[in-house]
């Protein structure tokens, strides 16, 4: 197996960004490269294929214990995590991180704790911040960081969250990451000693930790709970108590069961679910509303008038109180998504 790999990862604007990078790459690259892209669950990627045709090396979906070659692009598949595991991959359905499933942090942080000094991070083109403590684990172990200048970027809000916490060893265009990648592949890496480092020695096992929480899920019985600090927060998936994560000047959380978040993918998680829950609520008043009619109807037809009548109040109060709901909720909304952009 090579002492060097390349792991990429991006969001929105995230293809034509990959495209840049795979095109500069040598075609007899001395690594493997690994790759997440976000895309939802049932849609059928065609990522490999496009970056296929963009480049030099082959990009493929691998399977679930496929050997590391060099010189392949492996793709994460949709709807499962791609981790390095020694001389093979794991493609695996644990939990989500950030919402999102395949992770880029729990890519990250498989190639920071397999490769140590030896491991490449890339972030790319994307909106949010998943990949930020991915490349900070890298970093961390010795490994080499890179980040798509924000403003070259599609979407800033990944390259921007990657440079605000981490410490880039480079900034530059996707056009100009491919030569570098070139280079960087071919030097001599750092041997790895951390035999005197109790603080960094934690880390790793920490890592290690999280790496085998996305491959197996158990966070339990692995301990995810003596992680951090317990918080005042709940799982948005899951309702399980949230742990706080301290990274750095970064903080994130995981849950007992396995999900994690940055601070801004729980604040979007938990505005959806309070979106959701307002508008169950508004369906509750209307189903409630139709019923007392349908209630007061059986009555009226029945020949009851007077007590159908009372039915029929009672659905007309119950109406206005959903009108006024509703339009107070459509004119005050909690955060709006505009409000939230602004956050990212």
């Amino acid at each position: 197996m090579s002492k060097r790999c390349i792991v990429m990862g991006a969001s929105a604007g995230g293809v034509e960004a990959f495209k840049d990078v795979v095109s500069g790459l040598a075609a007899d690259l001395p690594a493997p490269v690994f790759i997440v892209l976000h895309i939802p669950p049932y849609v059928v990627s065609s990522l490999p294929t496009i970056l296929s045709a963009a480049g030099p090396l082959k990009a493929v979906h691998p399977k679930d214990g496929d050997k590391i070659k060099n010189g392949v692009i492996y793709v994460a598949p949709p709807d499962h995590h791609l981790l390095i595991d020694k001389n093979k991959m794991a493609v695996r359905k644990g939990p989500k991180e950030n919402r999102f499933r395949p992770s880029i942090d729990a890519l990250f942080r498989s190639a920071a704790y397999i490769y140590g000094p030896g491991a490449i991070g890339v972030i790319l083109s994307g909106a949010l911040d998943d990949g930020t403590s991915g490349l900070w684990s890298i970093q961390q172990l010795g490994g080499v960081s890179i980040v798509q200048t924000p403003n070259q970027a599609r979407f800033e809000s990944m390259p921007r969250s990657a440079l605000e916490y981490v410490e880039a060893n480079y900034q530059m265009s996707s056009l100009e990451i491919g030569a570098l990648l070139n280079r960087l592949v071919s030097e001599p890496v750092a041997p790895e000693d951390y035999s005197e480092d109790k603080e960094m020695d934690e880390l790793k096992k920490r890592i290690k930790t999280e790496v085998d929480i996305a491959a197996e899920a158990g966070a339990l019985q692995k301990g995810a709970t003596q992680m951090g600090e317990p918080s005042y927060y709940t799982c948005p998936e899951c309702h399980g108590v949230l742990v706080k994560i301290s990274e750095g000047g970064a903080s994130r959380f995981r849950c007992h069961t396995g999900h994690a978040y940055t601070d801004s993918a729980l604040l979007e998680a938990v505005m959806e679910t309070s979106e959701e829950t307002l508008w169950q609520v508004i369906r509750g008043l209307e189903e409630s509303v139709m019923l007392l009619n349908d209630m007061g109807k059986k009555l009226a037809d029945a020949g009851n008038s007077k007590r159908a009548n009372i039915f029929f109040d009672q659905a007309r109060t119950l109406e206005q109180r959903s009108i006024n709901f509703q339009s107070d909720a459509l004119k005050h909304p909690i955060l709006s998504g505009d409000n939230l952009g602004q956050l990212q």
